[in-house]
């Protein structure tokens, strides 16, 4: 009985996928049409059985205040880094510094992971150029590092990127992880100071 229910929620689980992979073949060729729906179909069962991928587990959790903040919060970020990256392009004396930064997740979620590592990558200025799943760890290209300020601040601003994440999408345990590293950085904090 455990084994039957276990498949039902695997498939449960892909769903979603599936029907992404459906959605984005019908994107592709333009036209939503009921032989583009089969062909959709089709197409998503021989990626999804050829190319197997472990199954992501989504955290059926949403606050829908915390997304429209992490939303709003995502577009400003864009806008002021489109216009930081277009003034160094346009500066006549820009001297390139840029940084390659490991920064170090507090959740071990690969969703969380993977929606950071994007949200942060189309954010213009950074560029994701490897994760390690195993550490939580994103490896990422930052142009105009200019000193370690510049630096913390800005593996600060993936870390706010990445608790905003959690706290519209994430499951109960990254919630709680969330908080047990901000409890940890916070103890840290007050031995230092």
């Amino acid at each position: 009985m455990t084994s039957r229910r276990a498949r039902l929620a695997s498939l449960i689980n892909q769903l979603p996928l599936f029907l992404g992979l459906a959605l984005l073949w019908m994107l592709l060729w333009g036209n939503f049409s009921w032989l583009n729906l089969v062909t959709g179909a089709v197409f998503a069962a021989v990626v999804s059985v050829v190319f197997y991928l472990p199954a992501v587990q989504l955290s059926g959790r949403v606050n829908p205040v915390r997304l429209v903040l992490y939303l709003s919060w995502l577009l400003f970020d864009i806008i002021r880094a489109s216009i930081q990256v277009a003034f160094l392009a346009l500066a006549p004396h820009y001297r390139a510094s840029n940084a390659v930064l490991a920064i170090h997740m507090r959740t071990r979620s690969d969703l969380v992971l993977t929606w950071t590592a994007v949200s942060t990558s189309i954010v213009p200025g950074s560029i994701v150029i490897d994760t390690d799943r195993e550490n939580s760890t994103l490896y990422l290209h930052v142009l105009n590092m200019k000193d370690r300020e510049a630096t913390e601040r800005f593996r600060q601003s993936v870390l706010a990127t990445e608790r905003r994440i959690v706290l519209a999408l994430g499951s109960r345990e990254d919630v709680k992880a969330l908080a047990g590293a901000r409890r940890e950085s916070k103890r840290q904090a007050g031995e230092n100071g």
